[in-house]
């Protein structure tokens, strides 16, 4: 069984919510707004918005753990917010990983 860190897990959610998010954005949308076909925002909104919750939690966790100051909680926070912004929030996360020894 693999066994990954508290910041691994929050690293993964938030690269697959970023790209649930791009997807909600540039695919479902333009399917609803220029075909007319709100089915894919629907599922794929319903997905994403279980993704952003799953996000959270892993921030919770992984601020827990790795005592986030708040500053860097809100980065991360708003970062999901903007489209692309979990993909600067990874970046900083693996630096952070690189250097701190982490259980």
């Amino acid at each position: 069984m693999l066994k990954s860190s508290i910041l691994d897990q929050f690293r993964l959610i938030g690269l697959i919510e970023g790209i649930s998010y791009l997807v909600l954005l540039f695919v479902a949308m333009p399917i609803k707004y220029l075909l007319g076909d709100p089915s894919y925002v629907k599922v794929i909104g319903m997905a994403h918005g279980i993704l952003f919750m799953l996000f959270v939690a892993a921030q919770f966790r992984a601020a827990l753990k790795y005592r986030f100051d708040l500053k860097e909680n809100a980065l991360y926070f708003v970062a999901s917010l903007i489209p692309f912004g979990t993909f600067f929030t990874d970046k900083r996360l693996k630096n952070l990983k690189s250097t701190k020894v982490h259980a």
